[in-house]
């Protein structure tokens, strides 16, 4: 006995029979399609910079998730956080002495500029950049200063070489945070010719101190010798005009006791009672 089919069920045998064919090519479609964009992250402390056939679009990309074409489009992502350079440089005064500085430096881009670092630059931009300016200015500063000169006016000449160096990373895009001067070292030959200077000097600085002590006390000397003749010759004067003023004086400085002991037979008195009492 024939069994008919019912329409419904030979429509969904159809139907499936479709499926199969259409998924696997929907399926195709949409790993291509997603294949075909690109996916970005641009990170915390981070700008990108979007590139469209090679050309830098004139903008720097917030911190995000992009979807881009990566057969027409790029996306790079570039560092602004601030980053710490220690080095050491040699350079030499305007006395030609060697000298070596070592310094630190804190720095970061212009968060809103990276398209045009990247695009004057490129992506490592602080190495090509930082060093060429810091060690410039370091060295032309140094150059103005003669040695001695430089070690007693090294706060002067550091604050000379942080404004050179911020105008010109500012001029760069790049902002200057903090710079340091951690070290200052001279050859060994300057340092003990240095030493043996402040030694000679300070020796005589003591010289001319004892000297000038020696003038003072040998003036007052003068000055008290003439004054002590100054007094005599007043009472050597008086002496003269008063013969009695000599017998006064001993009496002012007598204790009113006699002598215990008389030599001779007719003694006399160590004061001339009559001339004192005229």
């Amino acid at each position: 006995m024939n069994h008919q089919q019912d329409p419904l069920e030979i429509l969904l045998k159809k139907s499936f029979g479709k499926l199969k064919v259409v998924i696997p090519l929907v399926v195709l479609i949409l790993i291509a399609l997603v294949g075909s964009f690109g996916i970005k992250i641009i990170d915390t402390g981070h700008r990108g910079v979007k590139a469209v056939f090679g050309k830098v679009e004139e903008v720097s990309l917030p911190e995000g998730i992009y979807f881009f074409n990566p057969l027409t489009t790029n996306i790079i992502q570039m560092d602004v956080r601030e980053t710490k350079m220690e080095r050491s440089t040699d350079a030499y005064t305007k006395d030609v002495q060697n000298v070596k500085i070592s310094f630190a430096i804190n720095y970061h881009p212009d968060p809103s500029q990276m398209h045009m670092l990247f695009k004057t630059v490129g992506v490592n931009w602080d190495e090509k950049l930082v060093p060429q300016i810091v060690l410039g200015r370091v060295k032309e500063v140094i150059g103005r200063y003669e040695a001695v000169q430089l070690i007693s006016s090294r706060e002067d000449a550091i604050a000379e070489i942080y404004s050179g160096i911020e105008n010109a990373l500012k001029a760069k895009m790049i902002y200057l945070r903090n710079f340091q001067v951690t070290n200052v070292n001279f050859n060994s030959a300057f340092e003990s010719a240095v030493e043996a200077k402040v030694v000679a000097i300070q020796q005589a600085e003591e010289a001319k101190n004892k000297t000038v002590k020696i003038k003072e006390e040998a003036e007052q000397k003068i000055i008290s010798a003439q004054a002590e003749a100054e007094s005599m010759r007043i009472r050597s004067q008086a002496l003269e005009r008063n013969k009695g003023l000599v017998d006064y004086e001993a009496v002012q400085k007598w204790d009113g006791k006699l002598p215990e002991i008389m030599m001779g037979g007719d003694a006399t008195p160590f004061v001339n009672l009559n001339r004192v009492n005229k």
